[in-house]
């Protein structure tokens, strides 16, 4: 699993820029248009929210647990709705982003959460987490199953009889070439120099590899209720995520300058920046080509 370390590395430094761009408490993970791109990213993340809360049953004084919460844009929306979120993260700067913006916030591992500390939930999300929660070397380990059926055990503790889970992730997809394949050496270009290079971006992370693994791990805990693939949408946002990246500020053009030294001296902050910057993001990319996957499944625990 992606430690908080690799975290930091991951989001610290580009916290500010992201945030100039997207909003002080943005939604990171994957919109929500159904069909419809004719809608703003704004109320796209907004349907997001209230579908979530429709398959999860809030209502005022719900209490949820948020695992991977970035900088709270769930948590202020069950806010607004008169229920109380609690956030995980393992960024140090979405952790002090949530915390100034009164979000009840814990710079925590899930796997060292217990009832005991943090008691109990009405219902719990997971957006855009699970993809991190198992790495390369875990991966490599035979580790991974494992470590999904550990999270849905911890899950199925901290909720009552039918409570449910929603969890959005990444998965591979159909066109994924092998992990070992996987490097910034590959030709580029290629699918497995793009997963190479986000490799890099993303230290830490190996996505799972189909639903099917996420469903059996899940299994004896939870049944799914639901299930929507979410690779379309997740296209269109990482589309509109790099227009507004790129749109130009003066704050963003001074927060740009600080980047400069590390880009000088980085070789792997160079290949972040790349991965940003060419053909829209290199995500985007290999959701285009498949190689890269997307599910929203809604899960409802079983005892």
């Amino acid at each position: 699993m992606a430690t908080l370390e690799q975290m930091a590395e991951t989001y610290d430094y580009m916290d500010q820029l992201f945030r100039l761009s997207l909003g002080e408490t943005a939604d990171i993970t994957c919109a929500l248009y159904a069909g419809d791109f004719t809608k703003t990213l704004e109320q796209a993340q907004d349907d997001k929210h209230a579908s979530i809360f429709e398959h999860l049953g809030v209502s005022p004084g719900f209490r949820l647990l948020d695992i991977g919460c970035g900088w709270g844009p769930v948590l202020n929306a069950i806010r607004k709705r008169g229920g109380r979120g609690v956030g995980l993260t393992l960024s140090p700067s979405h952790h002090a982003s949530c915390r100034r913006n009164g979000f009840e916030v814990y710079l925590q591992d899930w796997k060292d959460v217990e009832p005991d500390t943090c008691g109990t939930f009405d219902g719990v999300a997971s957006l855009g987490a699970f993809e991190h929660f198992c790495s390369v070397e875990e991966f490599f380990a035979g580790e991974q199953n494992r470590i999904y059926r550990d999270f849905f055990a911890l899950c199925a503790t901290l909720l009552p009889a039918r409570g449910r889970l929603f969890l959005q992730t990444m998965i591979w997809g159909e066109a994924a070439p092998s992990c070992e394949a996987c490097t910034v050496e590959a030709p580029k270009g290629s699918n497995e120099y793009l997963v190479g290079v986000l490799k890099r971006f993303y230290p830490g992370s190996w996505r799972p590899v189909n639903v099917e693994q996420v469903e059996a791990a899940a299994r004896p805990h939870f049944k799914t209720v639901s299930m929507k693939n979410g690779r379309r949408d997740y296209i269109e946002t990482l589309t509109q995520w790099h227009r507004r990246l790129m749109a130009l500020s003066l704050p963003k053009l001074i927060e740009t300058a600080k980047l400069v030294p590390m880009f000088l001296v980085s070789r792997d902050f160079r290949f972040k920046m790349e991965s940003l910057l060419r053909h829209g993001g290199y995500m985007r990319e290999c959701l285009v080509r498949n190689v890269m996957d997307h599910q929203r499944i809604v899960l409802e625990k079983v005892r």
